[in-house]
């Protein structure tokens, strides 16, 4: 997936392609900022790609760094996922083109006919639009669905717009995706986004207590404030293109006294060395809250446990 980042660079890719002479890829683009990247969105991704197969387009999205509620309100909801997270599953989804912008005032000010002329046809030369049943983009939210549509017959591209997606009548969106992940409803975290609900970070040192009580752990500080409630869970652990399995404790390390938000994931069947490396951590069930050990003894016998009821599970 190729990425531009920023206004700047997406504006020059038109100069670039009048000093080199050369004619610029046909896209068809989504715009939003695609959080979490759930149902709704993925259904919405693939009309991209059958948009792009049908005009003979690179399927493109534009995103956003920051949320543009943050810009608009003042404040914004905490993100599902991170921005790299999010640019993997959007690269995972079949978008083969990426624009990372900042929601920026410049932005926020820019009319939808500026926004059509200078970024979609000046730069990306837009053959189709594919918006949110509820898009309003660029100053005054006037770019709806409608207003494009008069816009795309005037400079040649053509708008559609995706549906509401519904699960048991309930049209899914990032905030009920968010609202059913913190109060620990996995299951339905998991229809609502198409895949188990899951975190995203680097593999970074820790004080190696797992190593000495016999389970070594990969320590992860989550890129994304958006988690199931604190406790012991049954993982899939996504590693470059494999898929491992594990038992992750999620909280504070309170036998510890621990401080802040930590992810200690145990590979099952593992070995080999992690430190660097990005994993995504996806969960699959819970098995218990998070607890303080009066000794170390006695979190061994528990950590124990928890791996017989991990492998169980996952035999299930």
């Amino acid at each position: 997936m190729r990425r531009i980042e920023g206004l700047d660079a997406v504006l020059d890719l038109s100069r670039d392609a009048q000093d080199n002479a050369d004619t610029p890829q046909d896209s068809v683009v989504a715009v939003g900022v695609f959080d979490g990247v759930h149902l709704g969105h993925q259904r919405l991704l693939h009309e991209l790609l059958e948009l792009g197969s049908a005009l003979r387009a690179v399927p493109s999205v534009i995103t956003f760094r920051n949320h543009p509620d943050q810009i608009l309100r003042g404040s914004s909801p905490p993100l599902l996922v991170s921005v790299p997270h999010r640019l993997r599953l959007l690269r995972r989804a079949g978008v083969q083109r990426l624009a990372l912008l900042d929601f920026e005032p410049r932005l926020q000010q820019m009319t939808a006919r500026e926004f059509a002329e200078r970024v979609l046809v000046g730069a990306l030369h837009t053959k189709g639009l594919l918006l949110g049943y509820d898009s309003a983009l660029g100053k005054d939210r006037e770019g709806t669905p409608e207003r494009f549509r008069e816009l795309g017959a005037e400079l040649g591209f053509q708008v559609r717009t995706g549906e509401p997606f519904l699960v048991d009548g309930t049209t899914v969106s990032s905030t009920k995706v968010r609202d059913v992940i913190t109060r620990g409803d996995l299951l339905m975290a998991q229809r609502f986004l198409g895949r188990l609900p899951s975190t995203f970070g680097e593999v970074v040192h820790g004080e190696a207590r797992g190593r000495a009580l016999g389970f070594p752990t990969a320590n992860i500080v989550p890129q994304t404030p958006v988690l199931p409630p604190n406790g012991v869970y049954v993982v899939q652990v996504i590693l470059d293109s494999g898929v491992l399995k594990g038992v992750a404790n999620l909280g504070t390390r309170p036998t510890f006294a621990g401080t802040g938000t930590v992810l200690e994931v145990h590979l099952l069947d593992f070995q080999g060395d992690l430190y660097g490396r990005e994993l995504e951590i996806a969960f699959l069930a819970r098995l218990r809250g998070e607890q303080k050990f009066s000794n170390l003894d006695a979190l061994k016998t528990q950590f124990t446990h928890d791996i017989a009821a991990a492998r169980l599970r996952l035999r299930s």
